[in-house]
């Protein structure tokens, strides 16, 4: 007769260390490509910003100030960009093909972040209205500024843990905020609010946009 043998309990022990360290591995790994995005994250959005300063450096104005007052939002902050003609430019695609600034143009974009499945809106204006308050960054989920999810407000407390310290969204110069702005124009890249937005503590399904103050303190 033919012996038959089964696995010893060490074999089985051998065997479930090495799946736990495999299943360990994918989720380290895991862990590493969402933190990787999250990195890149930031780093597109510090172009975004670095871009700005740039442009005010070489035309004594900000983007989107067409009447030099030092506020954005009553100018066109995309056709400005695009006429400045950046060696690296932060937009994404190619003007007038991908996307167009006159308003009412279409298609729509250029000012996007993209980092895996996610994309994410960035437009320049004012928390008080075109002409008043103080100059800001604006970055939505999409072109409406609807709310975040829990896995988009990884990115967003990234990029406020990597301007103020903490991933807080209720102090400092990145807040996140319940409203979306009073104006959003996709073409031109500009959002306004018409009075200062409320900070609030990052909440999925709850705020809608974070909110920095790049050229000053709130």
């Amino acid at each position: 007769m033919r012996s038959e043998r089964g696995f010893t309990l060490i074999e089985l022990a051998i065997v479930l260390v090495i799946i736990g360290i495999i299943i360990g591995m994918v989720l380290k790994g895991q862990d590493l490509i969402q933190n990787a995005r999250a990195k890149s994250f930031v780093n597109k959005n510090r172009h975004w910003e670095t871009t700005v300063w740039i442009y005010f450096d070489r035309k004594g104005g900000f983007p989107g100030d067409s009447d030099r007052d030092g506020k954005i939002g009553d100018g066109n902050v995309c056709q400005d960009i695009v006429n400045a003609n950046f060696a690296n430019p932060p937009y994404t695609g190619t003007p007038g093909t991908d996307f167009d600034c006159a308003a009412g143009g279409a298609p729509a974009g250029g000012n996007t972040i993209n980092t895996g499945s996610y994309t994410f809106y960035v437009f320049f204006g004012t928390d008080g209205g075109a002409d008043a308050g103080k100059n800001v960054m604006i970055l939505c989920k999409d072109s409406a500024c609807n709310a975040f999810n829990q896995d988009e407000l990884l990115f967003v407390e990234a990029f406020d843990t990597s301007i103020d310290g903490t991933a807080d969204g209720s102090t400092g110069q990145v807040i996140c905020v319940n409203t979306a702005p009073n104006t959003i124009n996709v073409d031109q890249w500009e959002a306004v609010y018409n009075t200062a937005p409320t900070a609030a503590t990052c909440t999925a399904g709850t705020s809608r946009a974070l909110v920095y103050y790049f050229d000053s303190k709130r």
